[in-house]
């Protein structure tokens, strides 16, 4: 794959043979963060789980301090008092089984997040197919099955993130923008970092942690001691 001048660049500035303490990587992928726009630094975790047992599965979902840096827009399934609740807390979209065609026929999806009270379940389950393979689906273990909407929605808006096994048990999530402070991509390092190193499955056998790369979205990769954790 060719690169750009500016990422060639920007890649000089790392030492690929280097695992860096955290502080010095999230300075580094600030640095090399040079496209036009405000990239997102993304952390890239290779765990030594196998996601294929269910008792090695991680999943989960941690508030950032200080947010993502982008604007989510939360789709809640709800009927009744709930579905005020959900408007009131300031959701995006609220609604319940008229919004399944539109999602399903028309391919309606300018939603970030769906939340969903438990007993509309049975009328999310018929979008498995769809928000499934997207990562939409909500779910009891990441917050968005709740009877307590308001929370998800308030939780989701400050900068909740899911973090999850992809099929090669590596976890995919960002942690600020590049315009953010070297503080507060540290702080948000760090409580991913915790909520990561907490969800440690019991049964897996071995190194739970074999790398953690940081990287801008159009940045090179910058490989971080595991030392600590």
């Amino acid at each position: 794959m060719k690169h750009g001048k500016k990422y060639v660049e920007a890649a000089k500035l790392v030492d690929r043979a280097t695992f860096y303490e955290p502080a010095e990587a999230i300075a580094l992928a600030k640095k090399t963060a040079v496209a036009k726009f405000d990239e997102t630094i993304e952390v890239h975790i290779r765990t030594g789980c196998d996601g294929r047992h269910a008792d090695q599965q991680i999943r989960g979902a941690v508030v950032l301090p200080n947010g993502t840096g982008k604007t989510v827009k939360v789709l809640v399934f709800a009927k009744g008092d709930k579905l005020n609740e959900a408007e009131a807390a300031g959701a995006d979209y609220v609604g319940g089984e008229e919004l399944i065609p539109k999602i399903q026929n028309e391919g309606w999806l300018d939603f970030d997040v769906v939340v969903a009270t438990p007993d509309m379940m049975g009328v999310v389950g018929r979008l498995g197919k769809v928000l499934g393979p997207k990562g939409l689906m909500p779910n009891p273990k990441a917050g968005t099955v709740t009877m307590d909407v308001t929370k998800a929605i308030n939780d989701i808006k400050a900068g909740k993130i899911e973090y999850r096994l992809d099929k090669n048990n590596i976890v995919h999530v960002p942690v600020g923008k590049a315009s953010f402070t070297e503080e507060a991509l540290q702080e948000n390092f760090n409580a991913l970092m915790d909520a990561i190193v907490k969800a440690k499955p019991s049964a897996l056998k071995g190194q739970y942690l074999r790398s953690i790369t940081l990287t801008s979205t159009m940045g090179p990769g910058v490989k971080v001691s595991v030392a600590k954790f």
